[in-house]
C-alpha cells in the first residue's frame, strides 16, 4: 500500500493508530523536522491524522502553523497546505526551508486569525479537506510581542473567546462532513490545574454544530524538558502536591454544515 495513502480495504497492512492513547517514544527528527522552536508538536501527530482524514492532493489548513510541523508532513504525504501565523521570523524561516519543493501546493500567510476579515481576505475562498490547530496554551510561551498573539492573553475566557473565534473562522472553508482536530495541553496556574483541554473541548461544541469523533491523549517519553532529568522532576512532585504534565489532547470534531 502506497504510503501516503489510506484504504480501508487494506485496513491490515496500516500503521494508523486507533486507540485512543498514543505513546510515543520520541519525535520523528526525519528530512526538514528540527526542534527549534517552543511549543511545536511532534510530527507524528499531524502526520496521522492526516493520512487517516485526508487523501494525497487534498488541502490542509493550519491556523497556527508555528515552525511548519504539519507543512512538512503534507509535503511528506503529497497533500496541499494553506497555512497562519502572526510570527514574520518563524514564517521566513518556514519558506526557507520549502524553497525547493515542487512536490504539493502551499501558501503561508501573516495573519491574525482571530481577525475574520483579514482572515477572509488572505483564504481567498478556497475550500479545505481537513483543519488542524495547535495553540498556544494561554500565556505559558510567550510567542511574539504582538498585542493579537493568543500567547499573551491569561484569562480564561478571554482565551476561549479568541480561540474559537479562531476556529469558527477556519470552519467557514472547511467542506461539509470533513474533520478538523484541536491539539492542546492543560496548564499550571495559582496552584492549580486549570484543565485547559476540556474548556476548550466544550467551547467548540457549545459554539458549533460539530460531532466529538475522538479524544485522544498522547504522551511523548522523548520530552526535551524531562530527558535525563526524570528523577529531579519526580523529587520535586513529590515534595509538592503536583502531578507532572506529559500528555496532550488530540480532539477530532467532524463538522456537519
Amino acid at each position: 500500500m502506497n504510503n501516503d495513502e489510506f484504504d480501508v480495504k487494506n485496513w491490515k497492512e496500516t500503521n494508523i493508530l486507533t486507540d485512543s492513547l498514543w505513546l510515543i517514544n520520541e519525535r520523528d527528527k526525519s528530512g526538514k523536522h528540527a526542534n527549534v522552536y517552543h511549543g511545536n508538536f511532534v510530527p507524528q501527530i499531524p502526520n496521522q491524522l492526516i493520512l487517516r482524514y485526508t487523501k494525497a492532493g487534498e488541502t490542509v489548513l493550519d491556523l497556527f502553523m508555528g515552525s511548519g510541523t504539519t507543512l512538512f508532513e503534507c509535503e511528506n504525504l503529497k497533500r496541499n497546505f494553506i497555512g497562519f501565523d502572526i510570527n514574520q521570523q518563524i514564517i521566513d524561516f518556514v519558506n526557507s526551508k520549502m524553497i525547493d519543493t515542487q512536490d504539493i501546493n502551499f501558501e503561508i500567510n501573516n495573519c491574525d486569525v482571530t481577525n475574520k476579515e483579514k482572515f477572509d481576505s488572505a483564504i481567498k475562498n478556497q475550500k479545505v479537506q481537513f483543519l488542524i490547530a495547535h495553540p498556544p496554551y494561554m500565556d505559558i510561551v510567550k510567542f511574539t510581542d504582538l498585542q493579537e498573539d493568543l500567547s499573551h492573553i491569561s484569562d480564561l475566557k478571554l482565551f476561549l473567546d479568541k480561540f474559537t473565534q479562531a476556529i469558527g473562522n477556519g470552519l467557514q472553508y472547511l467542506e461539509k462532513n470533513r474533520y478538523f482536530a484541536v491539539v492542546i495541553g492543560d496548564v499550571y496556574k495559582k496552584s492549580e490545574v486549570v484543565p485547559l483541554g476540556f474548556y476548550v473541548n466544550y467551547a467548540i461544541k457549545k459554539k458549533f454544530n460539530v460531532k466529538l469523533k475522538g479524544i485522544v491523549v498522547k504522551n511523548i517519553e522523548g520530552n526535551r524538558g524531562k530527558i535525563g532529568v526524570n528523577n529531579i522532576w519526580k523529587y520535586r512532585a513529590l515534595k509538592s502536591d503536583y502531578y507532572i504534565f506529559k500528555h496532550e489532547y488530540i480532539f477530532v470534531f467532524k463538522k456537519e454544515f
